[in-house]
């Protein structure tokens, strides 16, 4: 299974500065509970902001440009190298912006995460797809400040 996993705001923000602009409490469990044991396909800039491979799970790096090397680490240079290293284990597309937008014609599912607030001069947005590609179930709205709700997008078999 090819998933793809992302929080954005309400306004489709993923990004600002180089970060991602919320933290909240409770919101990655799910990145978490999902990834753990699996691997995790992220762009340069996303694991460079991370700094390290993620704990419990394979990291892949998608970069042209740079190599990076560590225990549980691995850099290739396309999305498509990396399903393909994945074999028949479950793969996580982590972002950024171009990762997502090259990954969204692939993936088996989608999950979203909506941070229910407007991020204003956000400069990273999740890419536009066709929600009717999608069967769409959502999840329930969880937060306590700061409310987000959880969707799930199955692509629709044709």
């Amino acid at each position: 299974m090819v998933g793809l996993i992302v929080a954005r705001s309400t306004n489709n923000v993923i990004g600002k500065n180089g970060q991602i602009p919320w933290k909240i409490k409770g919101e990655q469990r799910q990145f978490k509970e999902l990834t753990t044991g699996n691997i995790v396909v992220m762009g340069r800039k996303s694991y460079e902001e991370i700094g390290h491979p993620l704990p419990n799970r394979k990291t892949i790096v998608v970069s042209k440009s740079k190599r990076f090397e560590a225990e549980n680490l691995t850099t290739v240079s396309s999305i498509k190298e990396a399903i393909k290293m994945a074999g028949n284990q479950d793969i996580y597309i982590a972002g950024g912006y171009c990762l997502y937008k090259e990954a969204i014609p692939l993936v088996d599912k989608m999950y979203i995460t909506e941070i229910h607030i407007n991020v204003e001069d956000g400069d990273v947005f999740f890419p536009e797809f066709n929600e009717n590609d999608y069967v769409i179930t959502k999840g329930e709205t969880l937060g306590d400040e700061i409310k987000y709700t959880r969707t799930v997008y199955v692509r629709k078999q044709h």
